[in-house]
């Protein structure tokens, strides 16, 4: 028999999926802090608390999958009493909430993704307007993501993210500063730009491209020393924050830019606007004008159609341009984008085999780079220890995703937060490691 918790109401919010859902979830939990509400991130069961919300994805068949399994985890727990409300907000409650709502009738309440004051009010609070750009960030103190823009207007066959995000939304520079500078005062050091495409930053309020103008304004908030770019689309890139990139020392000779294919027929049906040539001259470009450019690219392998022709044509291509990071993932058959037309016709085994021949062809190249970084001497920013070695990052890496740098923490005392130049001494395919020395 259910009795009604008599203890003061604490929310523990958990997140799942991308940057942008963690950017949300900081600014929800900021939102409710200001409100009054106790409010943790993803707390340990034993204090957990009594009131969940899950910030759920709903990008690919297993991020689906993972949010589903959470969701039915304490939809459980609110059934044997543990919690006493569960409320699910995100990308899936967006674009499943009529499923959702009739296949786990537990929940409390589903919310889409741009249902903030919603949910607040659910959760007894108000949404307060002056409260815009503060968050409560949930990255070590030293970096934070910064999210410049919300939704997609491209028209990309296999992605979803429209129907969960909505059209492209930029948000004004003089905001972006404002929430930049209240970032510095906090500690952080390092901006993390995101968005689901920096490329089209500007166009709809300022009527052209304007991440250029945007990162000018940044590199002039004191306080901050790291500026990274993070999902460029490559049709249409402004070139222009390269000669920029070239000539800041804050801006990080950086980009993540998802390329997903190369083989012509393929990028015409996944309606991406652009072909192996242009791809090429591209990337090439950026190396010419950013010499020493670390370019991370995400690439799908299985789409429909995709033949064994065109898998080779990836995999010669991937050799040849060497990238400095890539993740590779087996396509995703989603119901209500165009590519959902087209019948799934790679087997799963197929999709797999070759997700795992291009990692591994990533690998060997990783570990080829990462050798002729041993004796080189890197800024790095400290962002932990964790077992025995302080972990820190070149400019050329990004959190969770790229490589780190491991310093022996029983030899060498660094502090968590800062910038230390360290001399790399060892490299393996996906780690550095290395001591630190004077400047």
């Amino acid at each position: 028999m259910r009795t009604k918790s008599l203890k003061k109401n604490k929310i523990n919010v958990i997140t799942l999926g991308c940057s942008k859902n963690i950017y949300d979830s900081e600014v929800l939990m900021g939102q409710l802090r200001a409100n009054g509400k106790e409010v943790e991130h993803e707390a340990p069961a034993d204090k957990e608390g009594n009131i969940i919300v899950i910030n759920t994805c709903g990008f690919i068949d297993n991020a689906k999958a993972e949010s589903v399994n959470m969701i039915l985890e304490y939809a459980d727990k609110k059934e044997k009493g543990l919690v006493d409300k569960v409320f699910v907000t995100g990308c899936l409650s967006e674009r499943y909430r009529p499923d959702l709502e009739k296949e786990i009738p537990n929940v409390d309440q589903f919310f889409g993704t741009t249902e903030l004051p919603q949910l607040l009010k659910a959760l007894g609070a108000d949404y307060k307007h002056e409260l815009l750009g503060e968050r409560l960030t949930t990255t070590p103190k030293n970096y934070a993501y910064l999210k410049i823009a919300e939704g997609c207007d491209r028209p990309c066959s296999f992605c979803a993210i429209p129907l969960m995000r909505g059209k492209h939304v930029s948000q004004p520079i003089e905001k972006l500063v404002k929430e930049a500078e209240g970032l510095a005062r906090d500690g952080v050091k390092e901006l993390i730009l995101i968005a689901q495409d920096l490329t089209y930053y500007g166009l709809d309020i300022y009527k052209k491209r304007n991440l250029a103008e945007l990162l000018e304004a940044l590199v002039k908030v004191e306080g901050i020393e790291w500026i990274r770019l993070h999902y460029a689309f490559p049709t249409g890139f402004p070139m222009d924050v390269l000669d920029l990139m070239q000539r800041e020392p804050k801006i990080c000779n950086y980009i993540d830019i998802p390329l997903q294919h190369i083989s012509d027929s393929v990028l015409k049906s996944m309606r991406r606007g652009t072909t192996q040539e242009k791809t090429t001259a591209l990337l090439k470009d950026f190396r010419a004008k950013v010499p020493g450019i670390a370019i991370r690219t995400t690439l799908i392998v299985g789409y429909p159609g995709e033949t064994q022709e065109d898998f080779n044509t990836l995999r010669d291509w991937v050799q040849e341009m060497k990238f400095d990071r890539m993740g590779c993932f087996a396509y995703s058959h989603e119901e209500n984008t165009h590519a959902y037309l087209l019948e799934d016709d790679v087997p799963d085994d197929v999709k797999q085999a070759r997700a795992n021949e291009i990692m591994e062809l990533q690998s060997q190249i990783s570990w080829d780079l990462n050798q002729e970084k041993i004796g080189q001497v890197f800024k790095c920013i400290i962002d932990r220890k964790e077992g025995g070695h302080f972990v820190g990052r070149t400019e050329f890496d990004s959190p969770d995703v790229d490589n780190e740098v491991l310093i022996d923490a029983s030899k060498h005392y660094l502090k968590t937060a800062d910038f230390a130049w360290i001399k790399i001494t060892e490299a393996t395919e996906f780690d550095l490691y290395g001591e630190p020395v004077t400047e």
